[in-house]
């Protein structure tokens, strides 16, 4: 089934998109990456990176929306409170056939299960923050943070991509 398989890749995406260090420039880093990305895709995005708690890096291009920051926020209060990508997360709730507030009692207007947030784990660390884009399909926006994500950490974006849907 799809669905597992995604879930599966997921979790090695997880498992392998590992940063040594997370930092003021390894966050700038990041957030270049994703911007260089979308602009050369034509994506109106709005970007996001950040240790839990502190912005590090917020970029708004063209045809981003205020409405894309509040998906940020509550795409990112999934990761942090379940540790996993908020596409990750989304796809379990489908899957089980239920949602977060029904199976955590969770606010839709405080979290968003939705692709496009990705953990941002340290080695030595554990999971410090995360990485956001909103403004595409979620599957799209997961795939995006996970292409550079891969250019970060020097690992092969082919081998860890989602397959295409359909």
């Amino acid at each position: 089934m799809a669905v597992t398989d995604d879930l599966a890749k997921i979790a090695v995406q997880e498992k392998k998109l590992v940063l040594p260090l997370m930092d003021n420039e390894v966050a700038w880093r990041i957030g270049m990456r994703l911007r260089e990305l979308a602009l050369s895709r034509n994506h109106a995005v709005v970007i996001d990176v950040r240790r839990f708690g502190q912005l590090l890096f917020y970029n708004a291009l063209a045809g981003g929306t205020p409405n894309n920051a509040e998906w940020i926020r509550r795409k990112q209060n999934v990761v942090a409170r379940f540790l996993r990508s908020s596409y990750a997360v989304g796809l379990e709730m489908r899957h089980q056939k239920t949602t977060l507030a029904e199976r955590h009692g969770v606010s839709a207007s405080e979290y968003a299960a939705n692709g496009g947030c990705f953990p941002l784990t340290v080695a030595s660390a554990g999971i410090v923050g995360a990485a956001t884009i909103s403004g595409l399909t979620e599957r799209e926006d997961h795939e995006l943070v996970v292409e550079a994500l891969c250019l970060e950490t020097g690992q092969e974006y082919s081998s860890l991509r989602l397959p295409p849907e359909g």
